[in-house]
């Protein structure tokens, strides 16, 4: 107990000086820097001009403070995994977790540091609601939960074009959106992961293998001469092959023009192809053989004529013949990664199935894409090169496209070679490129921060005479590619009026300058890592907050390097108003189960005959009708004994009670039966009663149409009224009804409509074959409905 006052004493020091560490040393606002603050952010506030930004974007946060708006600092978003794949934003430049910090930290991209009076403004927004939103992926911020007047620069599910998998199947639907061949600016892709596809890539490969040995034909002895090359063949050490090769592949490509003809339709499910499994491995071993190590075909001068005459038909219903050259190389990319990583280049099919087949999840979940190498491009210098360019969508309905007026071009580091599939050779990705040094065999002319801009290249166009191909060939097929991939897409896009979204797409060139779409990246990298980028990604971001703030607000208004290539009309499209399930049709009524025969019962005429109640109205004039009704036998637990009670105990008060009860209601109109009779009778012996009706008697309308409620309440009771009887209930039937009004002595015989009746007159029909048996039982029963019946006929 002493000890306590002591260690309190010496801990409260130690507790003052952690305290007092734990401080922050805030520096000192002025007042008039403050009051400065607060009345920028009071106008901003009123203007709704709060803006943020998430990721290294120093042009648009620089850019919107000019403008008066004030930034409200959202936290850092939570990184994902670097495992994680399938976003649809991840084939974008910036798509990946690591763009942001790897990248934009090894291009010496810093985050800048705020002004202090920015810093005051920033804080006194914290709580403001930001009305225009910048980041580098869309999930870095709750769309669905936006206003329709906050603006964000990203759309939802644009994964379907910025995505390898998304574009490769959506270009194949282009032909339901304009007239226009995807083959003729995207080279031939394929999904490997589906089943289908990876047997058509199979079929692509072989029949391009037989394409380009028939080019390698024409042009080995176009450029060397048929004697040049019948004497290289003789004297050369090299393998020789059998000239069949040749006439396998002339007869495959006929066969592939057949069916681009329709002539397959005829062709029975038994005829064999030309060439078949263990015949195309031999093929393709020899092809290789052939193409990639210098072997020589013996007697290849006799196909030269029919190998020419082959390609020209191909040139016409094969608009990538020119670029697929001789070494079938295909690239293969993870339809979910970016900025190159992953691609390989292969030119063996068992080497591409291969690698398919190492990584099964991919393989399933259909992310990798195999395409067709452009294997013949246009080259500057010896090098090759592709080209970026930026175009801007501000609507998806109309579908509203801008295209920028520049772009620049990325070299590589090594000189073009399809010998070479290394990556260094055939990507010009800057991530990639940046990883190697310019080979000295490369041209001199080819700069080394491997960039050109679009102004350079033009240049270089108009030395070699065709300049004036870049406004004529080069934009136009770009413009066109760009439209083309929207197009296919609009009707997947989540396209919201307040939004935008910037998108970087790579071309290559082809001999012919005609441009070849490879991809389009979300989130372009803006990254200022050359010359040529430092001045155009400003600008570009710039010319991007003018047509998303100024032309919308003034379509007169300025807008820098973009101008409209598209605007469609604007389709109409019903509002959502909510689910409304509508279910026509007529009701099925559930069949009943048949019931066990049971013999219809006959009385004599004297005693047991059925009751019969007669009713003829004065006005002759109407007509009558038949209506079946169903007597009730009371209530399910009432036994044989308080049944016979009931039905002897009934006294002359309680009748003359219900007549007076009855004769009230003699004004309204009645349906008064003129034919009542009962008999226990069964579905089964309707026929027996028909027969019967033939003589005489009227014929029966059975209880089966009526409710199987009612019917069941009848089974019950009449099983306990009559323990002897098992079988259906007895039926009232009454055959023709006659609307009655007035004071008519018929009135009295709704009595017949009522529980009471139908308790004194519902049993006294019986089996003739059991009455003799139960007749001391029934004797009381019958008595009184014969009185019954006196009292009503003499009514």
């Amino acid at each position: 107990m002493q000890q306590m006052p002591v260690l309190q004493s010496s801990v409260a020091p130690v507790e003052g000086r952690l305290n007092r560490s734990l401080v922050p040393s805030l520096p000192a606002i002025r007042p008039d820097r403050l009051k400065t603050a607060k009345a920028l952010v009071d106008k901003a506030v009123k203007l709704r001009r709060v803006f943020s930004v998430q990721g290294p974007y120093p042009v648009i946060r620089t850019a919107l403070w000019a403008r008066g708006w004030v930034e409200r600092c959202l936290p850092h978003p939570v990184q994902r995994p670097p495992h994680y794949h399938g976003d649809e934003d991840d084939d974008g430049d910036d798509g990946d977790v690591c763009a942001d910090v790897t990248e934009r930290g090894d291009e010496g991209e810093k985050e800048e540091n705020f002004d202090d009076m920015y810093e005051l403004m920033s804080r006194l927004v914290r709580n403001e609601t930001p009305y225009f939103h910048w980041t580098t992926r869309r999930d870095y911020i709750d769309c669905r939960g936006l206003r329709s007047d906050q603006v964000t620069n990203h759309y939802a599910n644009v994964g379907t074009f910025t995505t390898k998998v998304g574009l490769c199947v959506n270009l194949r639907n282009l032909q339901w959106f304009d007239a226009a061949d995807p083959d003729t600016f995207f080279p031939r892709c394929y999904r490997l992961g589906a089943e289908d596809e990876k047997h058509a890539f199979i079929e692509d490969f072989r029949r391009t293998a037989c394409t380009s040995l028939l080019q390698h034909v024409v042009e080995t002895w176009s450029r060397q001469g048929a004697e040049v090359g019948e004497q290289k063949a003789k004297t050369s050490t090299v393998e020789e092959l059998d000239p069949e090769m040749i006439d396998t592949a002339l007869h495959v490509c006929e066969e592939f023009l057949s069916v681009l003809e329709h002539g397959d339709i005829d062709v029975t499910a038994e005829t064999a192809p030309t060439v078949e499994g263990q015949q195309w491995t031999e093929f393709l071993q020899n092809y290789y053989m052939v193409v990639h190590e210098g072997a020589v075909i013996s007697g290849s001068g006799v196909f030269v004529g029919r190998c020419q005459a082959m390609l020209n038909r191909l040139q016409e219903c094969c608009p990538q013949l020119d670029t697929d050259g001789l070494s079938n190389i295909w690239i293969i990319k993870p339809g979910a990664k970016s900025r190159g990583r992953g691609i390989m280049c292969m030119n063996r099919l068992e080497d591409i199935l291969a690698l398919i087949d190492t990584d099964r999840a991919m393989t399933k979940e259909s992310k990798w894409v195999v395409q067709k190498y452009l294997e013949r491009p246009l080259l500057v210098h010896g090098t090759k090169f592709d080209l970026r360019q930026w175009f801007l969508v501000t609507d998806w309905n109309p579908l509203t496209v801008w295209f920028y007026k520049e772009c620049y071009l990325r070299f590589s580091t090594q000189p073009y070679s399809t010998k070479n599939l290394d990556s260094s050779v055939h990507l010009c990705n800057n991530s990639i490129q940046k990883h190697f040094q310019p080979s000295r065999d490369r041209h001199p002319a080819v700069p080394l921060d491997n960039m050109w801009s679009c102004s350079q290249f033009k240049a270089f166009l108009q030395q070699q005479g065709r300049g004036a191909k870049w406004e004529t060939v080069v934009v136009p097929g770009m413009q066109q590619a760009v439209v083309h991939a929207l197009q296919t897409a609009q009707d997947l896009v989540e396209h919201r009026k307040a939004s935008f979204e910037l998108y970087g797409a790579d071309f290559m060139l082809g001999r012919d300058l005609r441009p070849w779409l490879l991809e389009i990246n979300a989130s372009p990298t803006m990254a200022c890592s050359t010359a040529v980028t430092a001045r155009l990604c400003p600008a570009v971001q710039l010319d991007t907050l003018r047509v998303v703030l100024d032309w919308r607000a003034d379509s007169s208004a300025y807008t820098g390097g973009f101008h409209i290539i598209y605007k469609q009309t604007a389709v109409e499209v019903p509002h959502y108003v909510g689910m409304n399930l509508l279910v026509e049709g007529a009701s099925v009524r559930r069949s009943r189960p048949l019931l066990r025969a049971f013999p219809a019962i006959q009385f004599s005429s004297d005693r047991t005959s059925p009751i019969e109640v007669k009713t003829r109205h004065k006005s002759s004039h109407q007509k009558t009708h038949a209506v079946a009704v169903s007597n009730h036998a009371g209530k399910e637990n009432q036994t044989a004994e308080d049944t016979k009670g009931q039905l002897t105990s009934t006294s002359p008060k309680k009748m003359q009670r219900k007549e007076q009860r009855l004769r009230l209601s003699a004004n309204r109109a009645t349906l008064v039966p003129r034919s009542l009779s009962f008999s226990l009778s069964s579905p089964h012996s309707m026929l027996h009663c028909k027969s019967q009706a033939g003589r005489g008697q009227a014929s029966h309308i059975t209880r089966f149409f009526l409710p199987q409620t009612i019917s069941e309440a009848q089974h019950k009771t009449s099983t306990q009224v009559f323990p002897s009887l098992q079988g259906p209930l007895p039926t009232l039937e009454i055959l023709s009804l006659k609307p009655v009004t007035g004071n008519s002595s018929c009135r009295n015989l709704t009595l017949s409509s009522r529980r009471s009746f139908h308790r004194h007159h519902s049993f006294l029909c019986s089996n003739r074959q059991n009455m003799a048996k139960h007749k001391e039982d029934y004797s009381g029963e019958h008595t009184v409905c014969s009185e019954d019946r006196k009292q009503t006929v003499g009514r």
